[in-house]
């Protein structure tokens, strides 16, 4: 879906114009500035390969400029205007003029995925010249892909599928964004896939066979195997055919698996619920539980980083846990009032079976903790509504007690486009997990405490021992609400660019 055309900044122009000279559209990035002068002057720019636009503009006969000044152009962020043209050199029937704003990364991300949406569903070619700088246009080609992405399962013709064509002198920043968009896109497959087809096996199933292509090591346990994870059995069991399962994959740099253990570790822990009734404590009203086909998300986004890693090579080991579960309503559900032990030995009583998520993340922390050794402890999940209530649908919450490692996370979703933002771990709070008879509660029942994101937080703390440990509640933007911008209704891949970005940056 991403192509690019090389560009020798030493050549001609004809070469180029050649390359372009198949695409059905072209697609030209501008911006507006209005000069604060008594004339209220108005002036159009194209900021990236101005004399390549120059050309074309001779050889369509057509002034640029003067055909934005007839729409009344503002340069607000994707906004698109189409220009009619013809040539015998060139198969384009049309110029895309696509506004960049304040060519901000959010603005070209903007402009990037209302790119994607003018040629989704589309089997059409579109060349884009809209930016020319290495770390913007990765962003801006990752965010065209993501704005023309379409899932469905509808019989009939096979959906088409856009080319979109990126003149840069650096090939690489496209395959780099094609890797990027294309761990996303599989990411959106996984959780829009109907519950009924992605039960825990299909899931861990879907995980070996991309670890197998990617070349990652990996291993599923299951049945008897899993006796010591006590969540996840506790919310795993009420779906017992075909139960849950737990996946654990491991990435190493190409050629350094022998002394793989000087590098830096870092485990990430997935929730991987493929559907979420609520189990007992039953989701209510009906509608809500409509979207929850996409509880795995979490597991999905690990996943997906993962899978991109063997192209990247980082210097740093990376392993992934996938704790892949249905909490159902049947008759081996868990009840509240009952006391689990989890992995590591903790009991803890069970209060509302609909808060699942913690109690299969909290045995994914502490097999961490126990056999991998992470230098760095990571789990990602759409875990709390009060997350959404909190953030909306705009940051993902991020919970840590080392200041710089919520730095680097910080300015690494600014960077990719996955936001996120640093929020407490109230310790006033820790009041709301004691429990008359187990060494924990997973939710509170005392009506004084409310802020459920903080206190599903705080339980996870309780597994990760001293590590370094990062917990990514993404409930508000693991899943759109609309279709609209990046992402489609539904799965968003929230923590894909996010965890790619991250880990890259460690080496």
């Amino acid at each position: 879906m991403l192509q690019p055309i090389a560009v020798d900044p030493n050549s001609n122009l004809g070469a180029l114009t050649d390359a372009l000279a198949d695409a059905q559209s072209i697609a030209i990035g501008f911006t507006q500035r209005t000069d604060d002068g008594e004339g209220k002057k108005v002036e159009f720019n194209f900021p990236a390969h101005g004399a390549l636009i120059a050309k074309l503009e001779k050889i369509f006969e057509i002034d640029l400029r003067d055909e934005l000044a007839f729409f009344s152009a503002t340069g607000k962020t994707g906004e698109i205007f189409e220009v009619p043209v013809a040539s015998d050199e060139f198969t384009a029937d049309r110029i895309l003029l696509i506004g960049l704003g304040d060519e901000t990364n959010l603005a070209i991300r903007q402009a990037g995925a209302a790119l994607g949406r003018k040629g989704r569903g589309k089997a059409v070619t579109i060349a884009a010249l809209c930016v020319s700088n290495y770390s913007q246009l990765k962003l801006f080609a990752i965010s065209v892909q993501l704005g023309a992405y379409i899932w469905t399962q509808k019989t009939g013709p096979a959906q088409e599928i856009p080319l979109f064509l990126f003149a840069t002198d650096n090939p690489e920043v496209i395959e780099a964004a094609s890797v990027i968009a294309n761990a996303m896109t599989q990411t959106r497959d996984l959780i829009h896939t109907p519950a009924n087809i992605k039960t825990p096996l299909w899931l861990a199933d879907e995980a070996v066979k991309i670890a197998s292509e990617t070349g990652l090591e990996v291993k599923v346990l299951s049945g008897k195997d899993l006796a010591e994870f006590g969540g996840l059995r506790a919310v795993g069991n009420s779906s017992p055919k075909p139960g849950p399962r737990f996946v654990e994959i491991a990435y190493h740099p190409r050629g350094k698996k022998k002394s793989s253990g000087i590098l830096p570790h870092v485990v990430i822990v997935g929730k991987g619920i493929t559907y979420d009734t609520g189990g007992v404590s039953l989701k209510r009203p009906w509608e809500i539980m409509a979207p929850m086909k996409s509880d795995m998300a979490g597991a999905a986004a690990a996943l997906g980083a993962i899978s991109a890693l063997p192209y990247f090579q980082p210097q740093v080991r990376v392993t992934v846990l996938m704790m892949l579960a249905e909490n159902a309503l049947s008759g081996t559900s868990q009840r509240p009032s009952d006391v689990i032990t989890q992995y590591g030995g903790k009991t803890v009583e069970v209060l509302d079976t609909d808060a699942e998520g913690r109690l299969v993340l909290a045995d994914g922390l502490a097999y961490a903790v126990k056999n991998l050794e992470p230098d760095y402890l990571i789990d990602i999940a759409t875990l709390t509504g009060a997350a959404t209530l909190g953030l909306g649908r705009q940051y993902g919450a991020m919970y840590t007690r080392n200041q710089k490692v919520a730095k680097s996370f910080t300015d690494a979703g600014e960077r990719s486009g996955d936001r996120v933002w640093h929020m407490p771990l109230v310790d006033d709070y820790q009041a709301a997990l004691e429990s008359p008879i187990a060494d924990l509660s997973h939710v509170t029942g005392k009506k004084k405490f409310s802020a459920g994101s903080v206190t599903a937080a705080l339980f996870l703390e309780h597994f990760v021992a001293d590590h370094t440990w990062v917990h990514f509640d993404i409930a508000g933007v693991g899943r759109s609400e609309s279709d609209s911008g990046e992402n489609p209704k539904g799965g968003t891949g929230f923590g894909v660019r996010l965890l790619i970005e991250w880990l890259t940056s460690l080496s």
